[in-house]
């Protein structure tokens, strides 16, 4: 088996990080170089002073997206800081770039307050099309990401939270088929109270009113009685526990039909699976180790079993979703991500697949349909 930590090591060190800035023209004459540096660019220049609202027809504003971190909340690993967050920044550019034909820029803040945060997003933003939050720890994430969408006139989107939410409702949408469930009628189990539960209990109830949904952290049931809660559980009532419901995990469990996890590895056990509805759907989403294995659920009666890791069938990973979430906006010159757009890219990836089944509800994220199927949803 390939040792992964040991390659990605020696080919970070190899490449010196994994991005490199091309030019779209050469400098290699003097024209050339009059057009684009000086005097030329000076036309330019006093164009856009002018009419600022031209800017994306003149600059690579048409195609290029801030990806921003303070690295609190990188996936795994926790507050590991910008140094350590910007690898998997870079990362992320390589998806945007390898998918969607977009330019995506890596920019990890030393700044870890709202103010900070959102004072330093607004001052970049002209030089961007759209701005994509990442590993940005919650609740802080809510407040930078609702203040970014009210002030600035491009798409701000906090992939944590949305882009994981569309792929996780893509998901259930053809879970639901297989087993021959509607969404609405669903008791769901989501155990996960940071940016990613949050955005999937939102995104449900939206798509699926009258589903209900418990949700769970290590204390038991988020519920109304509990004074423990912080900003994130108290957020999570607006979409959960409608009826007030208290207990553990195992109680939250009996009789579920879906399990939700974003939180951490081994938390479901197969008795705990035994005792949910029949054919129960089990989204067991911790990175990089699930709730529990996908063997292990099979073997407890789970009818569907997703994960987010590659070497798994069904792999809900956000690169199903954000690739072509910012083409279409960026094309279509979106100033924000609305809620239908999310649900509208849930939809589009799970009508990717024609006959869904236990062992593919969403296409791979290798599939060249997903971008372009996305993107025209994007208006």
């Amino acid at each position: 088996m390939t040792d992964y930590a040991k390659l990605s090591l020696e080919k970070h060190r190899q490449l010196r990080g994994k991005l490199a800035l091309q030019l779209k023209d050469g400098l290699d004459t003097r024209e050339q170089l009059s057009t684009y540096y000086t005097p030329g660019v000076g036309a330019v220049s006093s164009l856009l002073a002018k009419q600022p609202e031209l800017t994306r027809d003149y600059t690579w504003t048409n195609n290029c997206v801030a990806i921003i971190s303070d690295g609190s909340a990188v996936l795994g690993l926790g507050n590991i800081g910008p140094e350590g967050a910007l690898p998997v920044m870079e990362g992320k550019a390589m998806l945007f770039k390898h998918f969607a034909d977009i330019d995506a820029m890596p920019l990890v803040l030393n700044v870890h307050t709202a103010d900070e945060i959102v004072a330093t997003c607004a001052a970049l933003a002209p030089s961007f099309g759209g701005i994509n939050l990442e590993d940005i720890a919650a609740p802080l994430c809510f407040e930078v990401e609702d203040r970014l969408k009210e002030m600035l006139p491009i798409p701000v989107f906090h992939d944590d939270q949305h882009g994981t939410a569309v792929v996780c409702l893509a998901g259930l949408i053809n879970a639901a088929k297989i087993t021959g469930r509607s969404l609405a009628d669903c008791r769901a189990v989501l155990v996960g109270a940071g940016a990613a539960g949050n955005a999937i209990a939102k995104l449900l109830n939206l798509y699926a009113p009258g589903i209900e949904i418990i949700a769970v952290d290590s204390k038991g049931i988020i519920s109304a009685q509990r004074p423990d809660l912080n900003d994130s559980k108290q957020r999570l009532l607006e979409f959960t526990n409608p009826r007030g419901v208290t207990g553990s995990l195992v109680d939250a469990l009996t009789d579920a039909d879906i399990f939700l996890g974003v939180s951490q590895p081994g938390l479901l056990t197969p008795e705990m699976i035994k005792t949910m509805a029949a054919d129960p759907i089990i989204f067991a989403m911790a990175n990089p180790v699930p709730e529990i294995m996908p063997d292990l659920a099979l073997a407890a009666g789970a009818a569907v079993v997703v994960t987010g890791r590659s070497d798994f069938p069904n792999q809900v990973n956000n690169a199903l979703a954000f690739p072509g979430i910012f083409r279409g906006a960026l094309d279509n010159r979106v100033r924000a991500i609305t809620d239908q757009h999310k649900i509208a890219a849930a939809e589009a990836i799970a009508s990717l697949v024609a006959e869904p089944s236990a062992e593919q509800i969403v296409p791979p994220v290798t599939d060249s349909r997903l971008v372009p199927t996305i993107a025209a949803l994007i208006v």
